[in-house]
């Protein structure tokens, strides 16, 4: 089936403006969820707000909205007024700079949305997917929608166009928040741990190759109580044994993993033949008399 379009804007930079056809690029989440029932009968239970002061059951017609400026204290806004707060829709993604599409670092990334020429836009449309792909770079700028502004990037995918909401810096942690202890790394415990990502690695990603285990069972035991009968306890899974000695640790995952193609496993090749230990006779000899 077809996409439907959820609206439309134009992108704009200097004098030029290409309008596009706005598609969502994700689906709304599959995840399996549970109502909350009375116990007793099964029935759905009907949520309810609580004045804490007074201790009663509120209406939504006796409900505003308030913003909490101290402990306890609150300035109420109308309707009418949290309207005009609202940023209001442009219609439009004004280009404010071009970038390498590397220099944003995907922590960022948020809400994607696919581009499609509108009427009379397929010509300039192509031409600035074309120019932005042979650039390698990305469009960054800003959109106003739904009462929000938000930082766009605009980069080039396969034939199209790709629009990309940013996070703000503010909503992003700094990653220097986190400790990570500085600790020295081996030539050869690096050695074997780039043979083992060759021996995964891929030239594409293919998101068909994964599939969500847990909500298939979920939704197998769900049928189940469906059709009346018991649900079985799934297992706890193993729990992974403490790594003592990394460099086994590698070598033990490179002897498990199949060898990519064309590819030979060189850490079982090249792994040091076991010597004898001369201690245990040294040992003898210094206490015999």
């Amino acid at each position: 089936m077809a996409a439907r379009s959820i609206g439309t804007l134009s992108i704009s930079f200097g004098l030029v403006s290409i309008p596009v056809k706005l598609y969502s690029a994700t689906e709304a989440s599959r995840a399996i969820s549970f109502n909350l029932l009375h116990k007793g009968c099964g029935s759905r239970l009907k949520q309810q707000y609580i004045c804490v002061k007074e201790n009663v059951s509120v209406t939504r017609e006796d409900m505003v909205k308030g913003y909490e400026f101290a402990k306890d204290q609150y300035v109420m806004f109308s309707p009418e007024e949290l309207k005009a707060l609202e940023e209001t829709g442009t219609q439009s993604a004004e280009i404010t700079e071009f970038v390498p599409i590397e220099a944003i670092d995907p922590v960022f990334f948020d809400k994607a949305y696919y581009l499609a020429p509108d009427k009379f836009g397929a010509k300039p449309y192509a031409l600035f997917a074309r120019a932005l792909r042979e650039s390698k770079r990305c469009a960054v700028g800003r959109w106003a929608a739904r009462g929000k502004q938000y930082i766009v990037m605009i980069r080039p995918v396969e034939d199209g166009l790709v629009m990309q909401q940013l996070l703000y810096g503010d909503e992003v942690r700094s990653f220097k928040d986190i400790e990570i202890p500085q600790t020295e790394v081996k030539d050869a415990e690096l050695k074997l741990a780039q043979q083992l990502i060759e021996q995964q690695a891929a030239d594409t990603f293919d998101p068909s190759a994964y599939t969500d285990d847990v909500r298939a069972r979920v939704e197998a035991e769900v049928q189940k109580k469906v059709e009346g009968q018991e649900i079985t306890m799934a297992e706890a899974p193993a729990a992974s044994a403490q790594v003592i000695d990394l460099m086994e640790a590698l070598r033990a995952s490179l002897a498990k993993k199949a060898p990519a193609k064309g590819r030979e496993p060189q850490a079982e090749t090249r792994k040091p033949p076991k010597r004898a230990q001369p201690a245990a006779p040294a040992a003898k000899k210094a206490v015999k008399r």
